[in-house]
Formats: structure tokens, sequence, C-alpha cells
């Protein structure tokens, strides 16, 4: 599942794209829980005076060609794309091998906070080979495939400069500090 969030000024509010990158979910034997994950914790993190996030979601298969269509699909129109699933170390898992040619900035702060945040909580964490960074005016950050690790990881993120990255990478900033 594919969520994707942008600001739009006319609509007052964000658009969200998340994909859930996945082969037995996009096949239909596993239901999806990481893509809900992701879409609980932005509703209930991001700033409420905008009015509620819109989303848009996808599942996709762990497949390189297919993780990238869809990112850059979803970066066209959006300010920020969450994918989750395909950070870890087993064959299949390919997500940031997708992402990380796609990115014209890299954002290692966001990749550092959410590593930080789910080694406080879980000691193996580590083993989560997330990305961030910037896609054209996009901001995509790749979270791990468990529900667990999608809240640990967006916690630190969400309410605490992730909106001011996606104003800055949109061009839509009021100004250069969140102050």
């Amino acid at each position: 599942t594919v969520s994707v969030l942008y600001w739009n000024e006319r609509m007052a509010a964000w658009t969200v794209g998340v994909i859930t990158v996945s082969d037995r979910c996009h096949r239909g034997e596993q239901e999806d829980r990481s893509g809900p994950a992701v879409l609980e914790a932005l509703r209930a993190g991001f700033d409420k005076q905008r009015g509620p996030p819109a989303f848009i979601t996808a599942v996709v298969p762990d497949e390189i060609d297919a993780i990238q269509a869809q990112v850059r699909r979803m970066s066209a129109s959006c300010a920020l794309v969450v994918t989750t699933g395909g950070t870890g170390f087993a064959e299949r898992d390919v997500t940031p091998e997708a992402v990380k040619p796609l990115l014209t900035k890299e954002a290692p702060g966001m990749v550092h906070a959410m590593f930080a945040s789910g080694l406080s909580k879980t000691p193996v964490a580590w083993l989560s080979r997330a990305v961030a960074g910037v896609v054209g005016r996009t901001v995509v950050v790749t979270l791990p495939g468990s529900p667990k690790a999608v809240r640990e990881c967006l916690e630190p993120l969400v309410g605490h400069g992730l909106e001011h990255a996606m104003e800055l990478a949109s061009g839509n900033a009021k100004s250069a500090h969140p102050t």
C-alpha cells in the first residue's frame, strides 16, 4: 500500500502517499498491516490546523522497477512518499536499492533520528537499511515492514520537523526556520 503526503495551498491540507512493499501482500496472500500503521501514525501526528491529510495507497512487489515506478508516480504530485517494507537483509529486500538512486538530496539526519528512536525500544532496530531524502520536490522516507517499527520510526519525525521538511522541499515554506 502506498500513501503520499503533499502540501496544497488551495486545499490547505496534506496529501500523503504510502507504498507497502511486499510480495505476499501484493499477491493477496497476506494482509497489509504496516501500510495502515503508517496511515494511523500520520493521521495522529500531523498539524491539525491544516486539516486532515488525504492519503493515496499502493501495494507493490519487492522488485526494484515496481518500487521505483510507484515512487516516481507519487512524487510527481506529492510532498511526502512513505514506503514500508523491504529494508531488511533478506534477498528480496530491495527498497533502499530502488529508492536511493532516485534521491536528489539525501537526508541522513532523518535516518539517524529513526534509528535512535528505534534502538531505544528495540535492540535490533539497526537491522533496517532505511534511506530518506528528496525526490524532486517530494520528501521520501523508507520504513521497515513491521507495524511496531513503523510507529517507532515515525515517532521522532512526525510533529518534530517532518512537515517543515516537506514545506522546504516543496517550495512552500513560509520561513527558513520553524521557530
